[in-house]
């Protein structure tokens, strides 16, 4: 089976920054790419030596493949850079905004607070028995509560697993008991779009199948009760009344775990990666630092749930170990209205702004004219994470929401990488729309094609050839499925992503999607972002999920499954507008067979579009694990379009 797919979308423009955001970057040339490629452990050394450890590491890296080991011998603790570090000088500083859905609901959180509450919550923590090497299971909605949860346990050793608060009970259990969790941690509600969610109600159905747990611990955040099994269950409130707020860091090894994170992928049981406090905290500080260029007066909001990695590292971790004020907000998007995103960024004067390319799609099917009703001149720098963000949604980021002014970070990472490992710093390289852009200071990336031979330009798989300190260390209990995932190489010395990617002639890259996004028709293969970017280009199309269904002559047909903009009506003759649209973007060969429009299209509850449904629901197969989806009910409802439009044909 061939890899290599067909890059057939042509982009050519190209931004600069202002000469003034390029004279205040914190990167101003390539010196410190020139020090990564000379000697990349140098560099990473450099950087790890930005933060505390109680004992200097004896050797850098030792890379035995598949398995990398950075700082060893190093004594370090998250938390404490996170805090500690910053005192007294940061005492006062602001480090967290909190909003919640209704009005009047904020708080906000000195680092001197955080400081506090952080210690006491470890200590409660000790006081239920827990101790360093224990797994403990984080079951929150997006309240500070959650970032504190996180590092009082990575204060005192424990290793924490965060589940998305939207999870069932039965995708929670399993990571309980894959984890052997013996606490977990959760709230009484969560609130979303108005309603009050009593998430302990999930926590008992889950740990009804948890031999392992001993103890729920609770945070109060409405003035309601819920149930409370006795001698199992323990309100937060209620177990640190009396407990010191003093609380020493321990002194992890650089290779002790800090966390493990499940991520579903594409199929079966959810893999547990892990990843280990030294080198995850050097990439968190140090990608944080540079790709967003801080400085001491932004306020960062990563719009991510600290359930995904992107709210570990941008959220939990990374802004803290640069000392930065953020923003948090516990609802979604669109209510109370759909404006509240430009509202909040008005009131909290909102500098770095990094959001989903979902959420960008969504802001621009909604329409532009809900943004002039809000002041956006604090922002001063976009971000762009989780699928690629096509060349359309970029330039309506770039031209409505950063006013043509602000540069865009189109990060590309993983769950598995840690931190961001490709895009472009404004300051030195121009923004190619579509384009994620060039390997950060520390990292080699390489194309390769289905034989691992490189690809100097093109599209091919995406490869990294060098350990990076925020690389996961293996799966947990599962080392066999790490090395058979993620290093196909004889040599077990390359990773694998997993993504097709390609490459220009400046050397910025365009992630097309992973391998398995693929579309094969008449042996051209196709990826599906291209074809998305090109329908998206369309002014009537806000969204796009692209499929294949088999084809007895072409191999395979391409179906679209269209959300369009509001007030666009879909008829027949908009089909054919779209399908000709395409056919001038791309060619003859990247048009689509069937297109059905539709209100919506199934998300993970991060909000990446699942297409392993769609292509199980247009190939007439049984339709697999839906446990990670946000909107479960529109598959039904797209089945039933499908079969219609089928039906038709």
């Amino acid at each position: 089976m061939k890899y290599t797919m067909q890059n057939l979308l042509k982009e050519d423009r190209l931004f600069s920054v202002s000469q003034r955001f390029k004279e205040g970057a914190r990167v101003k040339d390539r010196s410190l790419f020139d020090l990564a490629d000379n000697n990349y452990c140098d560099y990473w050394q450099k950087e790890a030596e930005n933060l505390h450890w109680f004992k200097t590491w004896d050797r850098v890296l030792d890379w035995q493949p598949p398995h990398a080991q950075w700082f060893i011998g190093g004594k370090t603790n998250i938390s404490y850079n996170c805090l500690d570090r910053h005192m007294p000088a940061l005492k006062d500083r602001i480090a967290y905004f909190w909003r919640g859905e209704y009005e009047g609901c904020e708080r906000m959180y000195t680092y001197g607070d955080m400081h506090e509450w952080v210690q006491k919550c470890a200590n409660g923590l000790k006081k239920l028995g827990v101790k360093k090497g224990d797994r403990v299971a984080i079951y929150m909605p997006m309240i500070v509560e959650a970032v504190v949860a996180m590092q009082a346990c990575a204060r005192i050793g424990a290793i924490h697993t965060v589940v998305f608060a939207g999870f069932s009970s039965h995708a929670l259990a399993e990571r309980i008991n894959d984890a052997e969790c013996t606490l977990v941690i959760t709230a009484d509600f969560v609130h979303r779009k108005g309603k009050k969610i009593p998430i302990k109600k999930q926590v008992d159905e889950a740990v009804k199948d948890c031999a392992t747990i001993e103890h729920v611990m609770v945070f109060s955040t409405v003035e309601e009760s819920c149930a409370m099994t006795s001698k199992r269950d323990v309100w937060y409130h209620e177990l640190v009344e009396g407990v010191a707020n003093v609380c020493s860091a321990e002194p992890m090894d650089a290779e002790d775990p800090l966390f493990i994170l499940y991520t579903s992928g594409t199929t079966g049981k959810p893999k547990g990666i892990v990843h280990t406090v030294g080198g995850y905290m050097v990439g968190a500080y140090t990608t944080t630092k540079y790709v967003f260029d801080i400085k001491d007066s932004d306020v960062f909001w990563c719009t991510a749930d600290v359930g995904w990695i992107t709210g570990h590292t941008y959220v939990a971790y990374g802004p803290m170990l640069n000392g930065m004020t953020q923003v948090m907000y516990e609802g979604a998007p669109n209510y109370p209205h759909k404006g509240v995103f430009w509202e909040i960024i008005q009131e909290y004067e909102v500098s770095i702004f990094y959001t989903a390319p979902t959420a960008i799609r969504m802001f621009s099917k909604w329409g532009a004219d809900i943004l002039k009703a809000y002041d956006l001149g604090s922002l001063r720098l976009l971000g762009s994470v989780g699928e690629p963000l096509n060349p359309e949604a970029w330039m309506w980021y770039h031209e409505h929401v950063g006013n043509k002014k602000c540069p865009i970070v189109d990060t590309w990472w993983q769950t598995e990488t840690g931190s961001i490992m490709i895009t472009n710093l404004p300051s030195i390289d121009k923004q190619k729309p579509g384009y994620a852009g060039k390997p950060l200071p520390g990292i080699e990336v390489e194309l390769v094609d289905e034989s691992g031979n490189q690809i100097q330009h093109g599209s091919g798989l995406l490869t990294i050839k060098k350990p990076w300190p925020s690389m996961l260390r293996t799966l947990w209990k599962d080392d066999a499925r790490y090395r058979a995932t993620y290093f196909r190489s004889p040599d077990y010395d390359t990773y694998y992503c997993g993504d097709a990617a390609a490459k220009d002639e400046d050397g910025n890259i365009m992630i097309i999607g992973r391998v398995d996004d693929v579309i094969n028709v008449s042996g051209h293969r196709i990826g599906s972002m291209e074809i998305e970017s090109a329908l998206v280009d369309h002014e009537a199309v806000a969204e796009v999920a692209v499929v294949p269904k088999p084809h007895e002559i072409r191999g395979e047909a391409i179906v679209a499954f269209v959300i369009l903009k509001e007030h666009i009506l879909p008829d027949d003759a908009l089909k054919n507008t779209l399908k000709k649209h395409v056919v001038d973007m791309i060619g003859a060969i990247a048009r689509p067979e069937t297109i059905i429009f539709t209100q919506d299209v199934p998300k993970t509850r991060s909000g990446k579009i699942m297409r392993r449904l769609l292509r199980e629901m247009v190939h007439d197969l049984p339709l697999s694990d839906m446990t990670t989806l946000a909107n479960q009910e529109v598959v039904s409802s797209l089945k039933e379009h499908y079969q219609f439009a089928k039906s038709r044909s």
